[in-house]
This record gives C-alpha cells, structure tokens and sequence, in this order.
C-alpha cells in the first residue's frame, strides 16, 4: 500500500488521541483566550488558521469591512478541519472550522465549543464527486465491495457521504465494512484513480474540474445528489470566549454571514477578483491560479445560519457507528444563531 494511503483504524487512533489531548487541555483552562472577563475588555484581534492559495469567509469579511473594528491575525495553515477546530479548543485559535460531525466529534470529548455560523457546504457549483474509471465495471453501491475509495481524511464528510450511500443502496454493515476508505491527499487522487491504486476517488474543487476537462473519468455520484444543497460545516468558538467577547462574536458571525451573501449576490469574476488580490495582499509567495476556478463556498442557509437538520443527521450516523453514545448531544445544544445578526428583523 502507497505511504501516502492511511487505514481506517489508524486514523481514527490519531483522532481520538488529538481528541483527549484537547479535551484535557480544556478542562485544565488553557482555553481562555487573552482579554475578555480578565480585564474587562473584550477581544478585537482574532487568532486563526488559513489555507495556502485559498481565501477564508472570514478573511473576506475583513477585506470587505464587514467585520467593524474586529482584526484577524492568521497564525498558519491547516488542511484540516478536525485540527482545525482542536486548536480552536485549546485556545491556540479564537475560531476554526471543520465537517459538523468533526464538531460533534469534539464536543462528545467534553470540549466547551458552540458553532456560530455555517463554514461551508455543497451545492451544483460547490460538491464533492466519488468518481471512478470511464470504463470502470462500478456502478453502484454493492459494487463497491471490496473496493479502495480515497479521500481527503476519514471519519469525516467524505466517509460520511459514504457510509450514507451504502446504506441508501442496501448495503447490510458488514457488507459496507469491506469497503475500505483510505486517506489520499486530494492533490495525488486523481493519478491514484488513474493508476488504478484506488477504484474510486474523492475529487472536488479545481481538482475535480481539471480531472473532469482531462476525461476518462465519471461520477458514480455526489453528496448534493445524495443529500441535495446543504451546509456542511461551521465557524466554532468555546463557550467562555463567546460568553467573555459577546461583541465581537456578534461582529465575526454577522460579517460572515454577510460575506456569504456578498459572495452568492456579485459576479463570479468579481469575487474572484477579489479573492486574488487578498491572496497577492498578504505577500505569502502564493500560487492563486486555482481560484480562477471558484463558484461558491456552498453554504445553503442566508447568511449562514444554522439548524437541528444540519447536526441531526451527523449526529444519527455517529451514533449508528458506535462513535457517540445515542442521546449523548442534542443538535440544538451544538450551535447557536444568537450572535447572527443577517436578517434579524
């Protein structure tokens, strides 16, 4: 098996372990962010994670001024969302961004996180393909027995997607457990596919139309024909920083949201634009040939607002997994729109 690919159970093992080193850091307080109730004054100056060639909804916001007197101070970049939100928890970060089941994930593990506004999602423009070989003999559920899918990281979207179409094609568990999903770095998963390392890939973004434009290549299906548009994660911060900074929680979850609809309202070539010169703005030496290819984040709610719906079915496949005891979250405890101020009246 390539270096590259990762089991199931490893990754789960490095998760679980991630998770209790957060959880732990938690309940021994080293999540407090500076300012807040300490000094009476709240936070302005947000810490976070980006992404290399790519421009954050937060980062937007700023750029267009919808996050009033509230800064952002990037720290690095991740390519994860589960670590992504970990350092949120443990204070590293004022906010992270991860897969809603990633957040439940967290929150199961006793960390005090709370999502205020949805992150990203699927729709036509936005999605996620499990695409196979032109001349591939896979066409549907049962056929991916005994089959290797990649994708970016498991126990996540992706594995989700999965697990749900399995099941919605008849699959019985033990049945969907010898298909085997295996992490492949979204950048080698179309030479994987091709090279017949793995049967199916996960493919989205500019990835999936270059591999598209390529040919050779089909979908056997997609999360927003599975599922049709909807959000698929969000923006979290801790319970104390969002009670200590209620100020500036209202200012990042509004100008979220508002960059949202920015976003759905103006030419695509406009936002591109815009994204491009944030990118060359920063001065990171960064490549921004792929968002010439972007055509929406996704988000299916205005202004990103968040419902049960949205962690219910998350929380239903976690609890059929044996990830989370049934009963143990409530979707309504996950979340809140309190400080999302788009649309309010």
């Amino acid at each position: 098996m390539p270096a590259a690919f990762t089991s199931t159970t490893t990754s789960r093992r490095q998760f679980l372990t991630l998770l209790g080193i957060s959880a732990a850091a938690v309940s021994c307080g080293t999540a407090t962010a500076k300012g807040g109730s300490a000094t009476g004054k709240q936070v302005t100056t947000l810490k976070y994670q980006g992404a290399v060639g790519s421009v954050t909804l937060p980062e937007l916001a700023a750029d267009l001024g919808y996050l009033g007197d509230v800064s952002l101070e990037w720290v690095g970049n991740t390519i994860s969302g589960p670590q992504d939100i970990q350092s949120a928890a443990t204070g590293q970060t004022h906010f992270g961004s991860a897969f809603n089941g990633a957040v439940i994930k967290l929150a199961a593990g006793k960390a005090p996180i709370k999502a205020v506004v949805s992150s990203y999602g699927s729709d036509q423009y936005s999605y996620g393909g499990y695409f196979v070989l032109e001349d591939s003999p896979i066409r549907s559920a049962r056929d991916l027995i005994g089959k290797k899918v990649g994708m970016n990281t498991l126990g996540a979207h992706y594995q989700a997607l999965l697990d749900i179409y399995l099941s919605r094609g008849g699959l019985s568990k033990a049945d969907a457990a010898k298909v085997e999903a295996l992490v492949v770095p979204p950048v080698n998963t179309e030479q994987s596919l091709r090279q017949k390392q793995i049967e199916v890939g996960v493919l989205t973004g500019v990835l999936r139309d270059k591999a598209l434009a390529t040919g050779g290549i089909r979908p056997l299906f997609t999360d927003v024909e599975l599922l049709g548009p909807f959000s698929a994660g969000t923006y979290v911060m801790t319970e104390r920083f969002i009670k200590q900074n209620p100020d500036t929680v209202r200012a990042f979850a509004t100008g979220v949201a508002k960059a949202i609809e920015w976003s759905r309202t103006t030419p695509r070539e406009e936002v591109v634009a815009r994204m491009t010169e944030i990118v060359k703005k920063r001065g990171r030496n960064e490549d921004t040939a792929t968002l010439q290819y972007w055509r929406s984040f996704g988000v299916a709610e205005t202004g990103g607002r968040i419902s049960d719906k949205e962690f219910q079915l998350w929380l239903d496949w976690l609890g059929e997994r044996g990830e989370i005891k049934a009963g143990q979250l409530k979707a309504g405890d996950l979340y809140t729109n309190e400080f999302n101020g788009f649309g309010k009246g």
